[in-house]
């Protein structure tokens, strides 16, 4: 494991290592024994606006000893033109690792495979790898694990974290059913390829029914805002709510990546009523990227020793 590009590339493994890791370095915060990336600089290279993403990676550079470098891709010559490869040349000769938050997951693995260096998928339209990674450390800090798990997946099914949810189940064995609307479920080929207790609706009654996660995302993603209309006008009848978490199991989590337009894909009153739970994932996206990224530079000066 030198990068973290996907959950798709992650193993079963890897995923229990990192919310076991994710576990330790939470309960040793403010007085770790071991600075993994001191004397380090690694670059965040952000092409999308992030608020936990950026002060999650930002502080947990920080915590295990390095220095964060924050460029906005327009402030560098990539918002200008320069091909991927090229910047990650450049950049693979000056820093440590990288955090890349972009549009396309094409542009993290070139970035990956020209620079050297350990590199981070911090968002692509792709895939929310370290989200998910947050979530399921969640579920299991509050759960205790993810045997005979049944999430339910409600709103827009072909987004980035419905994908990565995809990838989730297929290699920790959890059942996901994912309500959305026809038009917005994932690929056929997508299901296929990963495998694994995976079923699609467009009702998300039956979605919900027995499901101990209901989880929901915005339903107009970042690049998605010109069909803003049209997509509120589609999901109308995919809210969390009241009478949906009714529906589900007995003392069901509800989870929101954040951030939340109340009165769309879930509605004020669940949102304060599950508070605690959805800024707990918030929170542990802190504690899940620093185990990403001290197992990165343990994995890789352990290979650079072999």
């Amino acid at each position: 494991m030198k990068h973290l590009l996907s959950i798709e590339s992650l193993s079963a493994q890897d995923i229990a290592s990192i919310i076991a890791d994710t576990g330790a370095l939470k309960a040793t915060r403010g007085h770790h024994s071991a600075h993994p990336l001191q004397h380090q600089c690694w670059a965040m290279i952000f092409s999308k606006s992030s608020t936990r993403t950026r002060v999650s990676f930002e502080v947990g550079i920080r915590e295990l000893g390095g220095d964060p470098l924050f460029l906005a891709a327009a402030d560098i010559q990539l918002g200008r033109g320069e091909p991927i490869r090229d910047t990650a040349r450049v950049m693979g000769r000056m820093l440590h690792g990288a955090v890349i938050r972009t549009f396309a997951q094409k542009d993290v693995e070139d970035f990956a495979a020209f620079s050297g260096i350990p590199t981070i998928n911090a968002l692509t339209d792709e895939e929310h790898p370290c989200q998910i990674l947050a979530d399921l450390f969640s579920i299991c800090e509050i759960r205790g694990s993810l045997d005979g798990l049944r999430v339910a997946f409600i709103g827009d099914g072909d987004c980035n974290v419905a994908r990565s949810w995809i990838w989730a189940a297929a290699r920790c064995g959890f059942e996901l059913v994912i309500a959305a609307p026809s038009k917005f479920h994932p690929p056929p080929e997508l299901i296929e390829r990963a495998g694994g207790k995976i079923t699609l609706t467009t009702d998300p009654f039956e979605a919900a029914h027995g499901s101990e996660v209901l989880y929901t995302d915005v339903w107009v993603s970042m690049g998605k805002e010109e069909e803003a209309a049209y997509r509120l006008a589609q999901f109308q009848g995919y809210q969390i709510n009241g009478e949906l978490v009714a529906h589900a199991a007995p003392r069901a989590l509800v989870m929101h990546c954040l951030p939340a337009y109340r009165g769309k894909e879930i509605d004020d009153a669940t949102l304060e009523s599950h508070a605690d739970t959805i800024f707990r994932q918030a929170e542990n996206r802190l504690h899940t990227q620093k185990a990403i990224m001290a197992r990165l530079v343990n994995l890789n000066s352990s290979a650079a020793r072999s």
